[in-house]
């Protein structure tokens, strides 16, 4: 799913929510190459990890022909349509005419009916020759398109497949479509679908074409960007509620709100501030809402989305590994803009007992460090209340007590309790592995064992 995709999702349901009707999703799935099981799988993953569910069982285009195929018997018995039987080379022809007279193709077929039908041949709309389609859009405003600049459009190619412009507008009014909130990269579709609302008697819905999103570099979005499926998000630690905050954002405004809840976007959120302009991916900016959703997140889900990343990366953790890294969670999420980067911090947490320590890390061990974390470890065993702020007092006081500054305590501590592995300021390390473990892994450096004999 492209996060182009994603976010026209999003702006239905928004606005299906903000208006008490329903978000409805349809597999538009005409085209029977491209719509693979597995790339409608892919959908369906993207949405569910956007939290994005129809509000009725999802419809499927290709199971609505024989509709399709009604609804174009009834424009040709209006007059409305009619059989084609030009070839390929004909309308190829037909088309190279058109194109040197300023115009678009007009079948030679649209005022003849001595078309043997047991012959191959299409269905054609009888587009109007010169008169203007007005178009009443939500977003972009009134747009003309001339008729003349419109094909005798195919609705039923000459398998008698439905073609996607008249399947969508036949779902459509089934469906009881209100509004069509959808990319702008389908407006020039929008006059050859209004022209068959208006031949069947139907009422066009509201359409609001969305200007389509953009690379930093004001440049249409592609792999050069860096990610432009939701599932690349997904696996580089992006939350979906913060995809949710940060893609509501993108070509739509509340005033300078810029984190805000679902609850306050479905009652925020209409159509008159979606931009005309496109919108600009920054990922910088996605990264602070990330940020700013992992901090506000519960603990124990960051701590299972922690195990998931590591899993991914065949660094498995275990159950008994979950308190621990629920523990640490308060201490590190502030340090951290994705689930990858919240991985990489909590993995101090994560190391086994004795914690192998880097060459680095161990030139901070000296005869007097060592000494000094001796007395450290007694100071601290008496602490009751295993708190970062409180610890970091303890932390001051003993440094006071023995007459030198915290860079004499800090670096060869944090070496002791990580190995040299990243971790936040001393005293959340402490307190992020708890008294057991802080005193275990000083007691492993000042009084090493010999584990094989044990």
């Amino acid at each position: 799913m492209h996060i182009g995709t994603a976010r026209t999702a999003l702006f239905n349901h928004l606005y299906a929510r903000r208006h008490g009707g329903k978000f409805l999703i349809r597999v538009e799935d005409t085209d029977r190459e491209r719509s693979t099981q597995e790339n409608v799988d892919i959908l369906f993953q993207g949405f569910a990890w956007l939290g994005l569910a129809s509000d009725e069982e999802p419809l499927y285009q290709a199971q609505r022909a024989d509709r399709h195929r009604e609804v174009v018997a009834e424009l040709v018995q209006r007059g409305s349509a009619f059989a084609c039987f030009m070839t390929a080379d004909e309308t190829e022809a037909a088309r190279e005419q058109a194109r040197v007279e300023g115009r678009a193709l007009r079948s030679i077929w649209r005022d003849r009916a001595d078309g043997d039908l047991s012959q191959p041949h299409v269905i054609r709309f009888r587009t109007p020759d010169d008169e203007p389609i007005v178009i009443t859009d939500a977003v972009q405003g009134e747009v003309i398109f001339p008729s003349k600049d419109l094909d005798d459009l195919v609705l039923l190619r000459s398998s008698g497949e439905p073609t996607y412009n008249l399947a969508v507008v036949v779902d459509d009014h089934d469906m009881d479509i209100s509004h069509v909130i959808r990319g702008d990269d389908h407006l020039n579709n929008t006059p050859r679908q209004a022209l068959i609302y208006d031949a069947m008697g139907w009422e066009r819905p509201v359409f609001a074409h969305v200007p389509l999103i953009h690379g930093p570099d004001g440049k249409k979005l592609s792999k050069r960007h860096g990610a432009t499926s939701v599932a690349e998000y997904a696996d580089q630690g992006y939350l979906p509620e913060a995809m949710r905050n940060y893609l509501a954002r993108l070509g739509w405004s509340h005033g300078d709100d810029e984190l805000f809840s679902d609850a306050q976007a479905e009652s925020w959120f209409d159509l008159e501030h979606i931009g005309r302009a496109p919108a600009r991916l920054d990922f910088d900016k996605l990264n602070h809402v990330n940020g700013w959703w992992i901090r506000h997140a519960d603990d124990e889900r960051l701590a299972a989305l922690v195990q998931k990343v590591r899993s991914n990366r065949a660094e498995p953790t275990s159950d008994a590994d979950l308190p621990r890294l629920i523990q640490a969670m308060p201490m590190i999420k502030d340090r951290a803009d994705t689930l990858l980067a919240l991985a990489d911090q909590a993995a101090f947490a994560l190391l086994s007992r004795p914690v192998a320590i880097s060459d680095k890390a161990a030139g901070q061990l000296t005869d007097e460090a060592r000494n000094r974390l001796s007395r450290l470890a007694a100071h601290l065993s008496a602490v009751e209340a295993w708190d970062a702020a409180i610890l970091e007092a303890q932390l001051k006081s003993f440094a006071e007590a023995e007459a030198v500054g915290m860079g004499k305590i800090g670096p060869p501590l944090r070496a002791t309790l990580t190995g040299g592995v990243a971790s936040p300021d001393i005293a959340k390390t402490l307190a992020a592995l708890g008294k057991a473990e802080s005193l275990g892994r000083l007691d492993d450096v000042l009084c090493p064992r010999d584990r094989d004999a044990i």
